[in-house]
């Protein structure tokens, strides 16, 4: 907890103009503090950091449940086909209808994850959901939506499509609270909703049959977790767009810090998660100053070794 909360502090401190960390910390916990600071931290840094923070956090948790329901370490969200069909309602409606209000792109996201979900389970169904079937038609899923999302932005209005393209690298560049209070509720009740779940999480690991023998309902608790990971990828995504490997980067961290517990592994992945969105997106800002990296950049640079180190080490199971 400390990590990340140092990580927000740093990342709202640092850039083109410095503002002291104690200054950050103080404002951030409503003490007395220099007021020559206040519109930098409360308008145009606070909202942004607080975004990659809940970002974080979803993605992490949504990732941390896909791989207990495919029994995979290499599951998420983004395999499962899930945050790919959040991007592509997203950007048709970023393109379609760029008029309407930020408030509904968390909306649009959902049913386009919600939708995936669905023909996911729909296909992979045969007397129960096998994990591996899950993954296949997953992966199969995330190709169509990639497919119709390269569409859309082929043949939208330039500006639109220019618009929906910054997107789709995944950043959190220009949030505003705008942009976070509609991601609010998302998290504040479907994390908890995790937390309640984690003992099921751990019979799912067992196994179906021997989940099934201990009274645990296989497929309405998969129904359950999959509207979670729908939910947390779902708003994520529709946020700040898509921020690869951190579904996936997150979970074997914090399996790594507390072992494979769900009651213990959910509250630290999202703080795992939360901290690497963070820090990427700080990265993003420094590294190559005054332009500006998309921490979804940042993410895939450091995700896709991980990826390709954990292909490697279970290459023999």
């Amino acid at each position: 907890m400390g990590i990340v909360l140092g990580a927000l502090i740093f990342n709202i401190s640092l850039g083109e103009y410095p503002v002291p960390p104690l200054e950050v910390a103080k404002t951030i916990f409503g003490l007395p503090a220099n007021p020559d600071y206040a519109f930098v931290i409360n308008t145009l840094r606070l909202p942004r950091a607080l975004v990659a923070l809940l970002v974080g956090m979803g993605l992490a948790v949504a990732g941390t449940i896909s791989q207990a329901i495919a029994r995979n370490p290499l599951a998420a969200p983004s395999i499962l086909g899930i945050n790919s069909g959040a991007s592509l309602v997203a950007v048709v409606f970023l393109i379609t209808f760029p008029d309407l209000p930020i408030a509904w792109l968390p909306v649009a996201a959902f049913l386009g994850a919600f939708g995936v979900a669905l023909c996911l389970y729909w296909l992979a169904w045969n007397q129960g959901s096998s994990p591996v079937r899950l993954i296949l038609i997953g992966i199969g899923l995330t190709a169509l939506a990639g497919a119709f999302t390269s569409l859309m932005v082929t043949f939208g209005n330039i500006y639109d499509v220019s618009q929906a393209l910054v997107w789709l690298t995944g950043s959190v560049y220009g949030r505003s609270w705008e942009h976070l209070w509609p991601l609010l509720p998302w998290l504040a009740i479907f994390l908890p909703l995790s937390l309640v779940l984690a003992r099921d999480l751990d019979t799912l690991n067992l196994g179906d049959n021997l989940a099934q023998g201990l009274g645990s309902r296989v497929e309405r608790i998969r129904s359950i977790l999959l509207l979670c990971t729908v939910a947390l990828a779902g708003a994520s995504v529709a946020t700040a767009g898509t921020i690869g490997f951190v579904g996936l980067m997150a979970p074997h961290l914090a399996r790594q810090l507390v072992g494979p517990s769900h009651a213990g592994l959910i509250p630290v992945a999202a703080l795992t998660g939360a901290c690497i969105v963070e820090l990427a997106d700080l990265a993003g800002r420094l590294l190559f100053a005054p332009i500006e990296l998309p921490c979804g950049v940042i993410t895939a640079v450091i995700g896709a070794p991980y990826f390709l180190g954990l292909l490697y080490r279970n290459r023999n199971q």
